[in-house]
């Protein structure tokens, strides 16, 4: 079987109660909103300075959002 659902590492700028808005690359101008209904995120051990977090999402939302 296989799986649709892809890891990515990410950089967390902001969260709502319904999205959060992610980079691939610390740029806050760059970031895009995902829906929280959507993925799955788990915090990287805190870096100094550092917002790094692993999101799981589905292949399709990955490519929509540009992030592959």
């Amino acid at each position: 079987m296989r799986s649709d659902l892809v890891d990515l590492l990410l950089y967390e700028h902001h969260r709502t109660a319904a999205a959060v808005l992610v980079s691939d690359d610390g740029d806050e101008s760059r970031a895009v909103w995902l829906p929280l209904s959507q993925v799955e995120i788990e915090a990287k051990p805190a870096k100094v300075g550092g917002n790094e977090v692993i999101v799981t999402m589905p292949q399709w939302l990955c490519e929509q959002k540009g992030l592959v």
